[in-house]
């Protein structure tokens, strides 16, 4: 078992480094690694130094050899007693980057060389102290035959099969990148608000040229909103971008260097959808935000992780916004949330957005500190105000730039700033779980009093939930469908706590936690009329599409458990297909019905069961009342969206886009996919065709689509990953499996590469009553491949084992299976560290 780190035994790193140099001889079989780096002493302690994997040439401290024997090959560092105030410790290194299969340090990837360093990736390149609060320049040079040679920071004198870079900017370990190969550079410049000029460079590999020009114009928006809103200028003369075919994450904020999986970068309207040009939109900003908020001003250790990412989650979520639409930007956001965060908390993988222990930090890169660690941010906008925010970024930027900070750190800047005491406010960085808030509604001769009561349930290490302050965003709608209270924010305090409302004519309705002004889940008493009125009067768009969700939530509840429902919920929609011209993205979003995955979650909340088989039928019956009811508006609305005019990936084209396939999915569920079959044949763009082929599977009239797409895009990696993803997520559940098996034995399922190994073992995990099939084929499916990849690449099998969080609801029959299939995975003889912590919490958690 691998030992568990506390944030309690944090201690500070006995040495500053004054400067980093780096040579790099590559080779795929033996690439060479020199360093030398320059040390002094700011504390007591020995110089500990981390290493793995390397095959360890020379050590010296001020050119006097080292004794190998001080190597700890089990502990995976090397201690050095005894050392003066300042010294230079240098070390050659040989590493193996052809067979780095983990795609952690440096690796290969299709002939060309690149790594990953963040969470502990460097050390598997030299020996150095891999902690983030130890920060250095970086001085590089690289010699290599291949063509393209890239570092951080800016580039200085290069020859034939030679260049060096140097970083001014401090940064630690995790941040180093380093790109060799053989790459195109699609250019452009960008001239600062103080006039500095920037080279810019996204690089791709040859033929891809001409898919990177949405990404370039994304970083170049990127920018400007960065210095117009948050005051933050680019630091560097040059700013690179490389699309990378395997990589585990969606990219990685290396200092001027920023690396990305290709499917984040690579787009034209024939291969990418609407969502993937918004992700790259999204994920270019978010990376390049991070110059500031995680670069300039990176995280004192690991536990600190949502420091960075939290801030620049939320920093990304508002320039989406402002490109975009801020009202479907948000419901988009709230839904992620909910299916990934609420139900993260819900189970044994349950941790706070700063975690006090872990086993393996890869484990951490979650929905609770990226999306949550959001939220929190939010709250605290919203409760010191735009001015009170913006007061306090500014002091955060002039305080800790060049540092490595805390979470109290964080707080204490806007304490600072504002003079409120946000004492309580920190127990959403340390304590999980999310908060249910009970509302109980008293009217009495015109006044309103709401009261509110809050509790957590207990998570794992945590069996004590103290109240935390709670924004409450909320308003009053009349019984005519006028606002009486524009939006106010009650901030609520304690475990029970009641607000009055006097002088009212009539009783209103509550629309209650506008904006998702805080991740809680509600419980209170609504009749479907208050619902429907919410949903045609609200004036918070988020509110309004709640209270339609909330309603489809309910006869989706009422189907699962054998009763009658869904009448008000088609009646009220009525009224959102009339308006649904002015506002398409919203009207989509109230069209789409609630997933299977929060139907189950919602029902476990209430003590019940879930049945996946009967929440999938309760889902069809609903999705088929609903087209029979509105198919007339349907089809009104189905050919008024058409496209017309060239492909724009803005969200005007793609809010109609999104209508009209919201619309199909009803609609063929009445012509048996003639509408489907049409539109895939005619389709100008990949966002309506995949919409058509994703129908066409549900329907199982797929075969000759299926192989149509497969035969115009088998040279095109990414789109086949689309094509693997569809199959196991859209077909019927009995058949889901039994689908992934026969797709997993094709020559071209390339498990190796993540992106293929996500899109078709993903594909089934979100097939809810597919992956939850009765007989275990899901669970036994999975396990089997998630056995396979460990010892290849244990990071993303770790990251995948989380589709087993949620077995503990389930009935008894259904967890023995699941539970059979974890402990054959756990029993894997050499099982990671990774995988290993992952499949103990979920066991444990399991009933």
């Amino acid at each position: 078992m691998t030992a568990t780190r506390s944030l309690a035994d944090w201690r500070p790193y006995p040495f500053q480094i004054t400067e980093t140099r780096l040579e790099f001889d590559l080779a795929p079989r033996g690439t060479r690694v020199r360093s030398r780096i320059a040390f002094r002493r700011q504390g007591p302690g020995d110089l500990v130094l981390d290493g793995a994997g390397l095959r360890t040439l020379a050590l010296s401290v001020d050119d006097k050899p080292l004794d190998p024997a001080l190597i700890d090959a089990a502990n995976e560092r090397l201690v050095v007693p005894d050392l003066p105030d300042t010294f230079t410790f240098q070390a050659e290194v040989e590493i193996d980057p052809e067979t780095n299969t983990a795609l952690e340090g440096l690796y290969l990837s299709g002939g060309m060389f690149c790594t990953q360093c963040e969470a502990e990736g460097f050390r598997h390149i030299t020996w150095y102290p891999d902690r983030p609060d130890v920060m250095a320049s970086f001085h590089v040079t690289i010699n290599s035959d291949q063509p393209v040679l890239l570092s951080n920071g800016n580039p200085g004198e290069s020859a034939p099969g030679r260049a060096v870079w140097h970083d001014p900017w401090p940064k630690p370990a995790y941040l180093f990148a380093l790109v060799a190969g053989d790459l195109r550079a699609v250019s452009d410049r960008f001239t600062t608000a103080s006039g500095r000029d920037v080279a810019l460079n996204v690089w791709v590999r040859p033929g891809d040229e001409g898919r990177a020009g949405y990404a370039l114009e994304s970083l170049i928006r990127s920018m400007r909103w960065d210095e117009q809103v948050y005051g933050r200028e680019y630091d560097l003369d040059v700013f690179n971008i490389v699309a990378v075919d395997d990589f585990n994450m969606g990219a990685m904020e290396n200092k001027g260097l920023n690396i990305f999986n290709s499917k984040l970068v690579l787009a034209t309207a024939d291969t990418a959808t609407d969502g993937d040009y918004e992700r790259i939109e999204g994920v270019i900003a978010h990376e390049y935000f991070h110059n500031w908020t995680g670069n300039r001003i990176t995280c004192r250790d690991w536990f600190q992780l949502c420091l960075k990412e939290g801030l620049t989650v939320f920093r990304d979520q508002q320039f989406t916004a402002d490109m975009r639409s801020p009202a479907v930007k948000r419901i988009h956001d709230v839904q992620t949330l909910r299916a990934r965060q609420f139900r993260e908390d819900a189970g044994p993988l349950a941790h706070p957005p700063r975690p006090d222990h872990y086993q393996e930090i890869n484990n951490f890169y979650t929905a609770t500190v990226y999306e949550k660690g959001a939220e929190v941010i939010g709250m605290l906008k919203r409760l010191v105000g735009d001015e009170g925010y913006a007061s306090a970024l500014d002091l955060y930027f002039k305080r800790h730039d060049g540092q490595a900070c805390t979470i109290e750190d964080w707080i204490a800047v806007f304490q600072d700033a504002t003079g409120r005491d946000l004492t309580q406010f920190k127990r959403w960085y340390t304590d999980a779980g999310t908060p249910r808030l009970s509302l109980v509604e008293e009217w009495d001769a015109g006044t309103l009093t709401l009261h509110f009561r809050q509790e957590t349930a207990p998570t794992p290490g945590q069996a004590e939930k103290p109240p935390r302050i709670i924004p409450i965003a909320l308003g009053l709608i009349g019984p005519n469908g006028d606002e009486v209270l524009p939006t106010t924010v009650l901030e609520m305090t304690q475990a029970q706590q009641s607000f009055a409302f006097e002088g009212l004519g009539a009783r209103p309705v509550v629309s209650l936690l506008r904006g998702f002004s805080a991740p809680v889940t509600v419980s209170r008493d609504m009749a479907a009329a208050e619902q429907a009125l919410l949903l045609a009067h609200d004036t918070d768009a988020y509110a309004r599409w709640q209270a339609g969700h909330d309603l489809a939530l309910d006869a989706l509840l009422a189907g699962a458990t054998g009763t009658a429902g869904g009448a008000e919920f088609i009646q009220a929609l009525g009224g959102v297909l009339d308006q649904a011209e002015a506002d398409p993205a919203f009207a989509a979003l109230c069209l789409s019905l609630p997933g299977e995955e929060e139907v189950a979650t919602t029902l476990a909340a209430r003590g019940a069961t879930p049945d996946p088989d009967a929440i999938h039928a309760a889902r069809e019956a609903l999705a088929a009342a609903l087209a029979q009811a509105h198919q007339r508006a349907l089809a009104r609305l189905y050919d008024a969206m058409a496209s017309f005019g060239p492909y724009r990936p803005d969200a005007e084209g793609a809010g109609r886009r999104s209508l009209r396939l919201a619309c199909l999915g009803p609609l063929s569920r009445l012509d048996g996919g003639a509408r489907a079959k049409a539109l895939f044949a005619d389709a100008t763009n990949m966002t309506e065709r995949q919409g058509a082929l994703e129908q066409l599977v549900t329907l199982g009239r797929d075969t000759e689509a299926l192989a149509d797409f497969a035969r115009d895009f088998s040279d095109n990696r990414l789109v086949m990953d689309k094509w693997f993803m569809v199959q196991p997520l859209r077909s019927p559940p009995r058949q889901a499996a039994a689908r992934a098996r026969a797709l997993a034995a094709r020559p071209d399922f390339d498990w190796k590469n993540p992106n293929r190994f996500r899109a078709l073992i993903g594909g089934l995990t979100a097939n809810h009553a597919g992956f939850h099939a009765a007989d275990g084929s899901g669970y036994d499916f999975v396990a089997e491949w998630l056995m396979r990849l460990d010892p290849v690449n244990p990071q993303t099998a770790a990251r995948m084992c989380s589709a087993f969080e949620t077995i503990s609801r389930y009935d008894a029959d259904r967890r023995a299976r699941a539970r059979a299939a974890l402990e054959r995975l756990a029993a894997l003889p050499g099982l990671s560290r990774n995988t290993s912590e992952m499949v103990t919490r979920i066991l444990a958690g399991a009933g």
